[in-house]
C-alpha cells in the first residue's frame, strides 16, 4: 500500500517499482485523497507506460470521506478518495 501525498510524482513511481521488485509482490495499491488524486493517476500511468509495461490496472475504487471541521469552521467536509490497484 502506497499513500500518495505531496512528494514529486517520480518518488511514488520509484516506490511502486521498488515494492514490486523487492518483495516479489504481485500487486500494489496506490491510495490518495483530495488534490493528490491526480498525482496517483499520473503515478499509475507513468509506471505502466514507461517502466513496467506488464502492469495492468486491476481495480479502481473511488469514494468520499467525511473530514472533521478545521479550526474556525463549523461543518464537516467531504473529501474524494481513490484506490488504484496495479497487478503484474
Amino acid at each position: 500500500m502506497i499513500y500518495v501525498g505531496r512528494k514529486p510524482t517520480m518518488s511514488y513511481v520509484l516506490a511502486v517499482i521498488t515494492s514490486l521488485t523487492r518483495s516479489n509482490a504481485k500487486e500494489v495499491t496506490l491510495k490518495a485523497r483530495g488534490q493528490a488524486i491526480t498525482t496517483a493517476v499520473n503515478v499509475a500511468e507513468i509506471t505502466r507506460r514507461r517502466f513496467m509495461k506488464e502492469l495492468k490496472v486491476k481495480t479502481i475504487d473511488i469514494g468520499t470521506e467525511e473530514m472533521p471541521p478545521r479550526e474556525g469552521e463549523s461543518r464537516t467536509r467531504n473529501v474524494s478518495t481513490i484506490e488504484i490497484t496495479l497487478r503484474r
